[in-house]
Order: C-alpha cells, then sequence, then structure tokens
C-alpha cells in the first residue's frame, strides 16, 4: 500500500482491492461514535434558540421560560466549546491516520488561557461545531443506504412478502434481481464512503493542522530564532559569571599584590619603576574587564531590575535623559534584558548622531507586555539601512517574539518604540 491518502487511492482502479475502503469505513464509524455525543449536546443547547427563532418569525414573542434556557443554552455553547474541541481536535489528529498517512502537526501548545488566544483553538472549536451539525443528517443518509443495501442483498432469504417502495418483494428466486442490484451497488457505495471520508479527512487537515507550508516553516523559523537567542543569553550569562567570578578577582588579587610589592620597594631601586608601571597597567585593565562585565548584563539589572538599569543608563549618558518606569511587575529576564541594549543602543546612537539636548526614556508594563519608548529632540532622519545599529535592534526584538516601530521626519523629533510580550 504505497499510497498515503485516502483521496489518491480513490484515483487507483484497485481501490476496491486495498485495505483503503476498509480504512475509509472504520474512520467513518469511528466518527459517528465521537459525533452523537457532540451532536446530542450541541443540538439540546440549540433547541431554546431554535424555539425562541420559531416564536419570533410567527410574530409573537418567546415565553421567559424559553428566553432563559436560551441564554442558559447559548452561555453553556460558549464555555464548553473550546473544552469539547481540544480534546476532540487532539483525537482527530490521530484518527486522521487512517486516512491520510501525511503527518499533521498541531503547532499551539501552552495552557488554557494561552490557547483561548490562539487561532488554532478556535479552528478547532469550528471543526467540532460542523461535526455536530453536519453528523446527523449526513449519517442518516448514510444509515438509509446502508439499510437499503443489506435489504437488497438479502431479498432472497427474506419470509413472506413486504414492500420496498412502491415494489412488492417476495422472497426465493423472485427477488435475484433485487439481489443483483445490490451487488452492482456495493462497489458504488465503498466508493461514495470513501469519498465521504476523504472530504472529512480534508475539512480536518485543514482545520485542525498547524497551518500551509508556509507558516509551518515560518513558525519553526521563529521558534529557531527565539531557541538561538535564549542560546546566547544563557552563554553570555555564563561567561559573565566567568569573568566576575573569576577573572576579575584574580585581577584585583593580582593588582593588590603588585601594589604591595611596590611599597615594599625602596624609591631608588631598580625595579620600582616597571613594578609601578605593571600595578598602573593592572588596575587599567581592572577598569577595562568591569566595563565588559557591565556591557555584557549590568549587575544592577540583575540585582534591581529594569527601572534602575535604565536610571543609571541615563546618569552616565553625555546629554540628560529623564526615565519614567511603571511597571506592575518585573518582567522575565530575557524581556528585561532585551529592553535594556534597545535602551542602551538607543541612547548611544542619541548621543552620536542625533545631535540631541534631551532624551526620555519610559517604560510600562502590566505583566502581559513590556513596552519601552525612546524619545529625542535630535535632527531626525533615522535610517536602519544607514548603520545605525536599529537593524540589529529589530533583529533582536523580534527574537524576542517583539516588535520595533520608529518614528523619525527629518527635522525630529525621534520616536523609538519597542513592544515586548511577557510569556508566562
Amino acid at each position: 500500500m504505497s499510497t498515503t491518502t485516502l483521496s489518491a487511492a480513490l484515483r487507483d482502479r484497485r481501490y476496491l482491492i486495498t485495505p483503503w475502503p476498509w480504512r475509509s469505513a472504520l474512520f467513518l464509524a469511528t466518527t459517528a461514535i465521537i459525533a452523537a455525543p457532540i451532536s446530542f449536546g450541541l443540538w439540546l443547547g440549540l433547541l431554546p434558540l431554535l424555539v425562541a427563532a420559531n416564536d419570533v418569525g410567527h410574530g409573537r414573542g418567546p415565553d421567559g421560560a424559553v428566553i432563559f434556557l436560551a441564554l442558559v443554552g447559548a452561555a453553556v455553547l460558549v464555555v464548553a466549546a473550546p473544552l469539547v474541541a481540544l480534546p476532540v481536535a487532539a483525537l482527530d489528529r490521530r484518527r486522521l491516520r487512517l486516512v491520510d498517512q501525511r503527518p499533521l502537526r498541531d503547532g499551539h501548545h501552552g495552557d488554557l488561557i494561552s490557547r483561548l488566544r490562539d487561532e488554532g483553538t478556535w479552528r478547532a472549536v469550528l471543526y467540532t461545531l460542523l461535526l455536530g451539525l453536519l453528523a446527523p443528517p449526513v449519517f442518516l443518509g448514510a444509515f438509509l443506504a446502508l439499510l437499503t443495501e443489506a435489504l437488497l442483498l438479502l431479498s432472497p432469504f427474506s419470509i413472506g412478502t413486504w414492500n420496498f417502495g412502491t415494489y412488492e418483494v417476495h422472497g426465493g428466486p423472485r427477488s435475484a434481481p433485487l439481489c443483483l442490484l445490490g451487488i452492482v451497488l456495493a462497489p458504488v457505495l465503498l466508493y461514495l464512503a470513501g469519498a465521504l471520508a476523504a472530504g472529512h479527512a480534508a475539512l480536518a487537515r485543514r482545520l485542525l493542522g498547524a497551518g500551509d507550508p508556509l507558516r509551518d516553516q515560518l513558525s519553526e523559523v521563529h521558534q529557531s530564532r527565539a531557541r538561538l537567542a535564549d542560546a546566547f543569553d544563557a552563554e553570555r550569562r555564563r561567561i559573565e559569571r566567568d569573568l566576575h567570578d573569576g577573572a576579575q578577582h584574580r585581577l584585583t588579587s593580582l593588582t593588590l599584590q603588585l601594589g604591595m610589592a611596590r611599597l615594599d620597594l625602596p624609591d631608588g631601586s631598580p625595579a620600582a619603576e616597571p613594578l609601578g608601571l605593571a600595578h598602573s597597567q593592572a588596575k587599567e585593565l581592572m577598569v577595562v574587564l568591569r566595563d565588559l562585565v557591565h556591557g555584557i548584563r549590568p549587575q544592577v539589572l540583575t540585582d534591581l531590575g529594569l527601572p534602575a538599569a535604565l536610571r543609571e543608563l541615563a546618569a552616565n549618558s553625555p546629554i540628560p535623559v529623564t526615565v519614567e518606569a511603571e511597571l506592575t511587575t518585573r518582567p522575565p529576564e530575557g524581556i528585561e534584558t532585551t529592553a535594556y541594549f534597545v535602551a542602551a543602543e538607543s541612547l548611544t546612537n542619541i548621543a552620536k548622531h542625533a545631535r540631541a539636548t534631551e532624551a526620555r526614556v519610559r517604560v510600562t508594563g502590566d505583566g502581559t507586555r513590556v513596552d519601552l519608548e525612546i524619545e529625542d529632540n535630535g535632527r531626525g532622519g533615522a535610517d536602519p539601512a544607514a548603520g545605525s545599529g536599529l537593524t540589529g535592534l529589530a533583529d533582536r526584538v523580534a527574537a524576542a517574539g517583539g516588535r520595533l516601530l520608529l518614528a523619525s521626519p527629518d527635522g525630529g523629533p525621534t520616536l523609538l518604540r519597542v513592544e515586548l510580550p511577557c510569556p508566562r
């Protein structure tokens, strides 16, 4: 069985002698089992609404009890729809392998709140509603077709006389034409069942999949970029820790030892001058190393959070910078780091290129997202293509799942806004 989908198998002349008819029959049978309770609950909830609509259509107002039941039914359907649709969708993604062996990935994960915000959840709700609405008439028709086929095939073995429509059926040899008709119609029914299962499979793949191939690829690229950014941040923290706990402490110890040795030497000693030079270079190296560690991730950001780190940036800026911070909760570490370095790079760009006399940094957050705004009164005209680092900032923000907005008309002012989501 080299074919991987039922729709492709239906175009094969050998379809009837392959396992695909039986796979489609099993798929439809399990669909009926799953759809039965869904249809019952859905139509039970819709019944008061249908009664109320019927009353309105006949020009009379619905009773209070009908209105109450309709409101309760609507509320229950709205609340229960996602709770029912998610497990039904998960089950049908596995069940779909009966008629479509191509992998179907669910690209949406997380807790219930995050999934309720996801388009995929509401596509699953639509799929479940269609399953509940369409299953009764479709499977009623399928049941009548199977019953007719069984009566045709078993007509020679019937006892007594019975009517098949306007045709009077007698058992025995006189019913042989009906039995032959049943034999002829059996392949037709198998093809119809296969077509019905293939249509259901196409609908399930369209609504329950993670999206089209391009969307899947873009999602995978985004996730890969986020993983790379997380790995980069983890490696940066490791380097910072190693420099701070290892090299910086050893260099401090070396500087102290050089200073003590210099004090022990007499002023006229030949070794005094080179030892003093080594001591001065060691102190300069300590400053360089401290600045390097600070550039990786400043300690104030780790200890006191984003507002304090932004105020330290403002204090060290060559132009006056006003900081406004309104954070209800402390953001995740990765979001804090991204916001800090965006602010640091932006203030550096303002000092180098904007010819501004003042700047303002404002950060707000409500626990679900962080918004950062950097504004200056400079000459404007900031262009990401001019090599000012804006492209790198945009990439860094995008890797964190956010977006960067820039307004910089000629003559100024320039406003840079960064919106960063805070994952739970």
